[in-house]
């Protein structure tokens, strides 16, 4: 028996949404206000790339891109999540 476009489609959502646990890909920004002791991997005042990690988060920190391109774990309070308008948030995931 085949299947209709809706039921197929019902099939499909829901089906990997239960498959695929929520990773730490998912990206937010953030500002950084302090770069004590990473000052060759942090620059004050520039917008970074911030991953969910919700294990680093309870431990007090934050997964950060840095200056050297990979993901880091550095002191929250050296950062400020910050909301970016869509454009913004286009340029920088290309950037």
């Amino acid at each position: 028996m085949k299947r209709t476009a809706s039921a197929a489609k019902r099939s499909r959502s829901s089906a990997g949404s239960r498959a695929e646990p929520k990773t730490r890909s998912a990206a937010s920004f953030v500002l950084c206000v302090s770069n004590r002791r990473y000052p060759a991997a942090l620059e004050p005042l520039k917008v970074y790339r911030a991953l969910r990690d919700d294990a680093a988060r309870r431990d007090g920190f934050v997964r950060v891109i840095d200056e050297s391109g990979d993901d880091y774990l550095y002191p929250k309070d050296y950062f400020v999540p910050i909301e970016l308008p869509m454009s913004a948030r286009r340029a920088l995931a290309l950037a």
